[in-house]
């Protein structure tokens, strides 16, 4: 399979969603389109804009959105916040 099953932490809305993230996307990709579903989703709790970040939820870095999914060494059951 060549997507990874994360779980994307959304404190805006207090809310957790699985969603499958391909592996060869670029994080800059994988942020809109994450972002725009999240956004509708949580009943429009959250906004996207320019300034939205993905990070690591445990160790709180901020992924670079010029690398590809697989290249940030994202795998099944990773756990991602989006601020």
């Amino acid at each position: 399979m060549n997507k990874a099953l994360v779980e994307i932490i959304l404190p805006a809305a207090d809310k957790k969603f699985d969603v499958y993230i391909p592996f060869e996307s670029r994080m800059s990709e994988v942020k809109v389109l994450v972002s725009n579903l999240l956004s509708d989703l949580s009943d429009d709790k959250y906004k996207y804009t320019d300034s939205s970040v993905l990070c690591d939820a445990e160790s709180g870095i901020i992924f670079n959105v010029n690398m590809k999914v697989a290249e940030l060494g994202i795998k099944n059951g990773s756990k991602i916040m989006l601020i």
